[in-house]
């Protein structure tokens, strides 16, 4: 089985490296490339995508602005030069977050998790909210890490960046108090 892929993102070189990127893999066909996310939504419309590469911020129209378009969505990797994004990203089911300039190896382990998730289903016939994670994802020190949630002894708020204090690690997030708590579950955390 081949996969339907579409790359959209606004300099043509990325786009590019993941056709090179995209032809190299036997079971992945590169559909279309889009430098432009309006022209792209058009395309996602009329044939549906099994993965998307997906850069974020683009002019006219950014990549979690056409993920809100689309009816189905498909399996989302980002390529993004901007590792802000990461924890929304996640939020909304990406597959992965790659940051720019990616090696064709931590390509190749992105698309191998995206093709072994299911597809899911089209039709719902009633939308459930998403189960609450025991998990939350922080940029720190420029690495993005998944934080357990029963890991979290305390959080201190520093103006505009929090310490939080694990079990076994300190990390300083550029993140304000407010947002983190909006993230925590209230019957687990007070402030």
């Amino acid at each position: 089985m081949k996969y339907r892929c579409i790359a959209i993102d606004d300099e043509p070189l990325a786009l590019d490296i993941i056709e090179d990127y995209v032809s190299k893999i036997d079971y992945l066909e590169l559909a279309g490339r889009y430098t432009s996310a309006v022209k792209a939504v058009s395309a996602l419309r009329e044939s549906a995508a099994d993965i998307l590469f997906l850069d974020i911020q683009m002019p006219e129209l950014s990549g979690f602005e056409l993920l809100d378009s689309l009816p189905q969505k498909p399996r989302v990797i980002f390529t993004t030069a901007y590792d802000s994004y990461a924890v929304k990203s996640y939020s909304i089911n990406a597959v992965d977050y790659l940051l720019k300039p990616f090696p064709f190896a931590r390509f190749l382990q992105a698309v191998e998790r995206a093709v072994s998730q299911e597809q899911p289903a089209v039709v719902e016939t009633v939308p459930t909210p998403p189960p609450e994670p025991d998990y939350i994802f922080v940029a720190s020190g420029g690495k993005i890490s998944r934080m357990p949630l029963s890991s979290i002894l305390f959080v201190r708020g520093l103006s505009d960046y929090i310490e939080i204090v694990t079990t076994d690690k300190r990390y300083v997030v550029y993140e304000t108090l407010k947002h983190l708590l909006e993230q925590l579950d209230s019957d687990d955390f007070i402030r």
